[in-house]
Order: structure tokens, then C-alpha cells, then sequence
């Protein structure tokens, strides 16, 4: 275990398993008491490493496909065993990336006990799903998988109603040959950052979310579970601020696409929304005009 009193007191305001999950449960008891004791926020990969060493959701798709499956339950068994421990233990968890209607369910029948659990989702699980895998696209290999649609529509309906308090890019950008292999020895992974607002955007016309609620979920929301004060407009506020346009129409192209990562399904995609500044700390760190 990391030293968490050392972190602390160098400004850590959460610790992690890394996008590993901790198998032994032994071992993240521990952990969980230790953060605990210094109120810091544990973030965790609800996934059970023996059950998802799969490719593709299991089901129909992956059996005709030839490809080995992924259970739900490697994500929901997993946070079963996490949720009875923050059951017993009170630290605050955050789970990362959830991708079924049983975990969402989960999440919701936790924090309505109290517990002080939170969770999101990757913006690639409310646009696509498993059927998108019949090709063998590469691009659509990711971890955890693109599940069915009942598990997309209650992503969205979960996203909608506040039990996932954030949205996340999952940006996972890939050098080319990391995806030009047969689909089982490639990297699973989307390049998602030129693609976040876009598609949060397309969400907002489908009418799954608010303007809003969109905003408030790609950076209060995140805040929140951070336990930072940002995310927010206010006078003495610190002035992170993204302007965009949400009726820019723009074509999804390689070229342009200002991340070295190109490994996104969504190439050939019509999207509104274009950032035109940013700012850092009051500092305008980009300007399209």
C-alpha cells in the first residue's frame, strides 16, 4: 500500500487502484480502512480480472462473432464485494466507468441506503453498443465492453437522473498499429477528448439530458466527487472556463483531430458543439479565433 499519510500531506485528495483492480480482499479492506483514517476518497475499476479477461459483452454478438465474452457480473460481482465493505467501513468510493443496467441499479439502491458512493460513465457507452463489434472493428475494442442496449438506455437513464454524478471522456489514445491487428491483439481504447463535447451535445438533442445537466455532469458533477470547489461560475471563483459553440457543425476527421490519437469510432460522425476558448486561471490558453 501507498504511504497515504505522506500523500496527504503533500495535497492527494484521493487514491486509486489504477485501472487494476484489487483482486485480494484482504488487501483492499486494508486499504479502504487507511483511507478512512485520512478521509480520503478511494477510486476503484469495478472489475473482476478472471471473469473480464473476455473481448466482447457476452452474448449473441461475441458467441457469433467467435469472440470470448465478458459477463456482467464481472463488473457487478466485483462491486457487490466493494459495496459490502464500504458498507461496514463508511470511506467514500468512487466507481469508474460503469457499463450495465445491473451496476447502475446498484449504485442507486447503495446511495439510497446513504452509503457515500458515487459513479460514472464513459461517454463511448451512451453512443454505442455491442452491435457496433460486428465488424471487428478495433476501435470499438474497449474495457470495460460495449454492452446491449438495455445496459446503454439505463447508462442515459442513470446519467439523467443524478445516480451517475459524472461524464468522462475514458481518452485512451493509441499510436495506429496498436489497432491494425486481428481484433483480439489489439489495445482496447477510444481517443475521446475531441469528441466529448460533440457527443455530449448529441445527447442533449436526443433530449437525454438538459444543456444543464450536460454541463453540470462534465464539471461540477466531477468536482463533487473530488471534493474540490470548482466546476462552478462565481465571483472569487477560480476561472477555469470552456466557451463553445453548440451549433458548430463539424465532420469527425482524422485531420482534425488536434489529439496524436486517431483510434475513434466515431470518425465519419456529424456533431454540433466546437470549442472557441478556454481558459486556465483567468489565462485564455486557447483561442480558435
Amino acid at each position: 500500500l501507498a504511504e497515504m499519510a505522506a500523500l496527504q500531506e503533500a495535497g492527494c485528495i484521493g487514491v486509486s487502484d489504477g485501472g487494476r483492480p484489487v483482486a485480494n480482499s484482504r488487501v483492499l479492506r486494508r486499504a479502504l480502512e487507511y483511507a478512512a483514517t485520512f478521509d480520503l476518497t478511494v477510486f476503484l475499476t469495478p472489475l473482476d480480472i478472471e471473469l473480464g479477461s473476455g473481448l466482447a459483452h457476452e452474448g449473441p454478438v461475441a458467441t457469433r462473432m467467435g469472440l470470448p465474452g465478458i459477463p456482467v457480473a464481472a463488473e457487478t460481482g466485483m462491486m457487490a464485494r466493494d459495496l459490502e465493505l464500504i458498507r461496514d467501513l463508511g470511506v467514500r468510493v468512487h466507481f469508474g466507468r460503469l457499463s450495465s443496467r445491473r451496476s447502475v441499479e446498484l449504485i442507486a439502491r447503495a446511495q439510497a441506503e446513504g452509503l457515500p458512493v458515487t459513479a460514472d460513465v464513459a461517454m463511448h457507452h451512451l453512443h454505442l453498443t455491442e452491435m457496433d463489434l460486428t465488424r471487428f472493428d478495433s476501435r470499438c475494442h474497449v474495457r470495460p465492453p460495449l454492452r446491449g442496449l438495455r445496459d446503454q438506455e439505463a447508462l442515459r437513464a442513470g446519467l439523467a437522473s443524478g445516480v451517475l454524478t459524472a461524464l468522462c471522456s475514458d481518452h485512451q489514445p493509441h499510436e495506429p498499429d496498436a489497432k491494425q491487428a486481428p481484433f483480439g491483439d489489439t489495445e482496447p481504447g477510444i481517443s475521446g477528448l475531441d469528441t466529448l463535447l460533440g457527443l455530449g451535445l448529441r445527447l442533449v438533442r436526443d433530449g437525454v439530458l438538459s444543456l444543464s445537466a450536460l454541463i453540470e455532469r462534465l464539471t461540477w458533477g466531477p468536482a463533487q466527487i473530488l471534493g474540490l470547489d470548482s466546476g462552478h461560475l462565481g465571483v472569487g471563483a477560480r476561472a477555469d472556463i470552456c466557451v463553445f459553440n453548440p451549433d458548430a457543425d463539424w465532420l469527425v476527421k482524422p485531420e482534425l483531430l488536434h489529439s496524436r490519437g486517431r483510434n475513434t469510432p466515431f470518425l465519419g460522425w456529424e456533431l454540433y458543439g466546437r470549442v472557441t476558448h478556454t481558459l486556465l486561471e483567468g489565462r485564455v490558453v486557447f483561442d480558435k479565433c
